[in-house]
């Protein structure tokens, strides 16, 4: 006989004072629930209830024993609980890293909103463009963009973002735009380092094109800048323009040619 299960058998029959009750709540037939307490009583060596037609009612031992059984079924249930997790409050310091921009736009709002969630936190960002090694760092959660490398740490994909080449409408009333890749070699190209670092871009289907950007910025922002200017063209994440492609500031290029999208993951020890 399983002793936790009779347990909380006998502790539903208690509660409903009837076995018919019990057994529905527990979603089992009513002579097994008999049966259930029958072998309890048997190992006990002790009548746990007195039966009528009318009434289920505890005996003396019963009571006594009802009262013990809930306090080890709650001890249970408790320990389960902490071991899962469920009871820790967190406490101290939630250290996070993204890139700069993406941090600042999505993961900064959700980190405040976990804090008022848990006040007994406090939490330390770097948003910064570049992989940091998360040990030496101290870093809980990295956020990052892009296939990962094999390492001994839990990665769990979260969304995907895509890389697009974009301008201002007034780039392309004077210098046209590109139909084919290819193209780009004509156009002035601003390179953002810190998100495309190498010349050569690599398109669907494993087309490259190798050019020379006319201007190259260290960070996503003064590309965007200057795309936005009606300068030249860039090529940045799709959430770095987001808020420029809605309002019509600037316009995505050879969608048909990009690359498939890039990961987006949570990373941890």
């Amino acid at each position: 006989m399983d002793r936790w299960q009779a347990m909380r058998i006998f502790t539903k029959v208690a509660e409903s004072e009837s076995f018919a009750e019990a057994a529905r709540h527990m979603h089992m037939s009513a002579p097994a629930v008999t049966r259930a307490v029958a072998a309890l009583e048997e190992a006990i060596g002790a009548r746990l209830f007195v039966r009528t037609t009318r009434s289920v009612k505890l005996t003396e031992a019963g009571g006594r024993y009802f009262d013990d059984c809930r306090r080890i079924l709650s001890d249970i249930d408790e320990a389960e609980a902490a071991a899962a997790g469920s009871y820790a409050k967190p406490s101290g310091t939630l250290a996070v890293t993204a890139s700069a921009l993406f941090g600042q736009m999505h993961v900064l709002p959700i980190m405040t909103e976990y804090l008022d969630t848990h006040p007994t936190m406090s939490a330390r960002t770097l948003f910064i463009d570049r992989p940091v090694n998360i040990i030496e760092e101290g870093i809980d959660v990295a956020v990052r963009i892009g296939r990962l490398p094999d390492s001994g740490f839990t990665a769990i994909k979260v969304g995907e973002v895509r890389r697009v080449i974009c301008g201002a409408p007034s780039y392309f009333e004077k210098h046209g735009i590109p139909s084919t890749p290819a193209d780009l070699k004509d156009h002035r190209i601003v390179a953002s380092t810190s998100a495309w670092a190498s010349p050569e871009w690599r398109f669907a289907g494993d087309e490259r094109v190798t050019l020379r950007p006319a201007l190259q910025c260290n960070t996503n922002e003064a590309a965007i800048s200057t795309a936005l200017s009606g300068w030249g063209l860039t090529r940045v994440l799709h959430y770095q323009v987001g808020p420029a492609l809605i309002e019509g500031q600037l316009k995505i290029v050879l969608g048909d040619y990009e690359e498939p999208p890039l990961p987006i993951n949570i990373l941890h020890p």
